[in-house]
């Protein structure tokens, strides 16, 4: 037996006979089979038992049942035959001709100092793995600067807003502000939200906060056993996780931030995560190409790296069907492997690394349409429970189970070296560290400078050091002639203002 616990200073312990469970609540819970939640009501005090009750009132009972049965049911079904992406279907690097990547930029800055780009930043993750307790995005990889990874972004930010606000002045005009939406989590959002106070939001004017910075939460879902019952993280409570990036889509639509982002005029929204250290956030040239395409939904890819990379790949599901992403766990030994004779690459080579764009009214159609579906992807874990560490499910959504909804999409390779620095895992790791990607940053960096006229001279070897440019000089390597031609800077070091 329990010994009785207290919340608020009050054990069971009394002369009076507390109440049973809610009758009306108790017959809903059993229409779902969810009624074990109140074994231990016997057990619990006074306040426990409201906290209990007041939990349970909170879900939504028929919906949950919907996604808990339909994701079980999916579970058991065969996966769908897969085909590779067509490389014809993508833009590669090597066909993309320098007249594009003009034209692409120059669209791109338009629409963006016309007010018509969002940014969507997920950013629900703890850096638990990196060994901290804080938001991801409040990870300091080791740059000379010290910037962590969210100021990073934000000067990314500031910059092309300056580049698109110079680009308006040559031509019509435009305002060039950028509104960033940031998806939280109930275990991330408190930290976010003062971190950037305490950072004074990295150089936004304060009057410009409000209107520029949108917080937001993601939705929680409870955990549940094998057999789709709820797991009790507590006796007065049910276990609950965040329900995966792909969450945003259904807190944009309860946060009204659909309306918000359509009252002021945005069309294109990029959305990407946040624990990438070279990620061009707003990136023009996307956003042009974006709009050539005229396509719903695209994504920025890279080549897989090897067969057992840990990365999700795009591909089609049936014979010319959707195109989907399969996780790299999903996905057969022998498909990974496979070799396409003719290019003597992977047959199943692009890489999904979360850098997408959406149009708005996609956005809007997808809050419903997954939504409806109801299917979440189960998440074998051990979850913390009253009974110890319990085998179950934790049900979430992907970023990318929007796809197949796209009436047209398109993939658009970039390079990894450029684009592709994620930090995942603690340094001591054998990939996608703090360490590996500010390497990855420095030597990106170190190239631009030395294409600018710039040299270097270093106090370590090479290959373990490199210079940082701050993102307000530069965002992909322009405009740096005149701060580095004829310059000697000693490594590591940060070339700013």
């Amino acid at each position: 037996m329990r010994e009785p616990t207290m919340i608020d200073g009050n054990s069971n312990a009394s002369s009076s006979p507390l109440p049973p469970p809610p009758q009306a609540l108790l017959e809903r819970l059993k229409d779902y089979g969810q009624e074990d939640v109140f074994a231990l009501w016997e057990e619990l005090s006074a306040d426990e038992r409201d906290f209990l009750v007041k939990d349970i009132e909170g879900l939504d009972l028929p919906r949950l049942d919907r996604i808990i049965r339909c994701s079980l049911r999916s579970q058991a079904l065969p996966v769908a035959a897969i085909e590779p992406v067509p490389e014809n279907s993508v833009s590669t690097v090597e066909e993309r001709s320098m007249e594009d990547r003009e034209r692409w930029w120059k669209m791109g800055l338009k629409a963006i100092s016309g007010g018509k780009l969002a940014v969507l930043l997920l950013s629900g993750g703890q850096g638990t793995r990196l060994g901290s307790s804080d938001p991801k995005g409040c990870f300091n990889i080791g740059l000379p600067s010290g910037k962590s990874l969210f100021q990073l972004q934000a000067e990314r930010i500031l910059c092309v807003q300056r580049l698109a606000a110079q680009a308006a002045t040559e031509g019509s005009g435009g305002s060039a502000q950028i509104h960033w939406y940031i998806m939280t989590s109930p275990f991330t959002d408190e930290p976010t939200r003062k971190y950037f106070e305490s950072h004074k939001y990295f150089g936004l004017e304060a009057d410009q906060v409000r209107e520029l910075v949108t917080f937001f939460q993601q939705g929680t879902i409870p955990s549940v056993s094998t057999d789709g019952r709820f797991i009790m993280e507590t006796p007065f409570k049910v276990s609950k996780a965040p329900d995966g990036n792909g969450g945003v889509y259904s807190a944009l639509k309860s946060s009204r931030l659909l309306e918000d982002m359509a009252s002021r005029g945005i069309k294109y929204v990029d959305c990407y995560g946040v624990d990438n250290a070279l990620v061009r956030v707003a990136d023009p040239t996307f956003v042009g190409y974006f709009m050539d395409k005229g396509v719903s939904a695209a994504a920025k890819v890279v080549r897989k790296a090897y067969p057992q990379e840990k990365v999700g790949v795009f591909v089609r599901r049936g014979k010319g069907g959707p195109l989907t992403v399969v996780e790299y766990s999903e996905l057969d030994q022998s498909l990974a492997s496979a070799v396409n004779q003719q290019t003597g690459r992977l047959r199943f080579c692009w890489s999904n690394v979360c850098l997408h764009m959406f149009s708005l009214d996609f956005l809007n159609q997808v809050a419903n349409g997954l939504e409806k579906d109801s299917t979440y992807h189960l998440a074998e874990k051990k979850i913390p429970s009253i009974h110890g560490f319990t085998m179950g499910y934790k049900l979430e959504q992907f970023i990318f189970d929007a796809f197949p909804y796209a009436p047209s999409t398109a993939l658009f390779e970039v390079l990894r070296e450029e684009e592709f620095a994620p930090v995942k895992n603690a340094n001591g790791s054998n990939f996608d560290t703090p360490d590996s990607a500010r390497l990855l940053v420095l030597r990106l960096h170190t190239r631009w400078v030395v294409a600018a006229g710039g040299f270097l001279t270093h106090s370590v070897p090479l290959y373990a050091t490199g210079v940082e440019v701050s993102p307000l000089c530069s965002y992909a390597g322009e405009n740096l002639e005149a701060i580095c031609r004829g310059r000697t800077f000693h490594a590591p070091c940060e070339i700013s203002f």
